[in-house]
């Protein structure tokens, strides 16, 4: 579903991501994991047509990034760290201004805004400005916005920053149901997040992939050692 081959991206003369390479299978809750500043959100903005690469190539549901962006962004939810917004706007208007963007109908959009307010809890700040509402509800925002076309691939960077915990429980638990109709590939510094959400996981440093496996191998493979271990053990940093 998400084929990436030989990605680098060069800011100046300083290479954010070099030669990143993985897939991720249909059907599939993938971690991608690293320490600050190892190249994820780079990636990640790559793939969501947010920025070009140097060089490489990378493909969403059998269509380029680069050669067919449109294409490849229908197919795409993107929620990134910092979601942009419209403060001036009130949820509801703003989800509803976003399916329009999308190509939805009126009839799906009432049908798919409705169903990100109840899934993302915020029915009860539907007529609320954006401007006013904390950092967790923008980020349940945002994730809403990502839902709102049922895309069969969902991009999320740090879905659950600015959560408070009964929220991030439940986001959790949002993300593994959606894991059943959706390939997503999870950006996110919560070890155990990972652990509770995903299949496999991509672990990139100092922009190179340095692990690839199952969630399983590791624990198959690990002689007792835990995903934060391993996490420890390639990048020297301490979650």
């Amino acid at each position: 579903m998400i084929h990436v081959n030989g990605l680098t991206k060069y800011f100046g003369d300083y290479a954010a991501i070099q030669d990143v390479s993985f897939d991720v299978p249909k059907g599939t809750v993938v971690g991608f994991l690293g320490p600050n500043g190892a190249g994820k959100s780079t990636t990640m903005r790559i793939l969501a047509g947010y920025l070009t690469a140097t060089t490489g190539s990378a493909t969403i549901d059998g269509y380029d990034v680069f050669w067919n962006p449109l294409e490849a962004r229908r197919r795409i939810g993107y929620l990134p760290e910092n979601c942009p917004l419209y403060p001036e706007m009130r949820v509801e208007e703003y989800l509803y201004f976003r399916a329009g963007l999308k190509g939805l109908s009126h009839a799906q959009s009432r049908t798919r805004v409705g169903f990100g307010l109840e899934r993302c809890w915020l029915t009860d700040v539907r007529r609320q400005l954006i401007g006013t509402l904390s950092k967790g509800y923008r980020q349940r925002v945002g994730l809403a916005d990502a839902l709102l076309a049922d895309p069969p691939v969902l991009i999320l960077d740090e879905p659950t920053a600015g959560l408070d915990p009964a929220q991030i429980r439940e986001t959790r638990k949002l993300i593994r149901e959606l894991g059943d109709q959706h390939t997503i590939l999870l950006s996110t510094h919560i070890l155990p997040e990972v652990e509770m959400t995903c299949d496999s996981v991509i672990l990139i440093h100092q922009g190179r992939v340095a692990h690839s496996s199952t969630l399983a191998a590791i624990r198959q493979h690990s002689q007792g050692r835990s995903l934060e271990d391993l996490f420890v053990h390639i990048t020297g940093t301490e979650v």
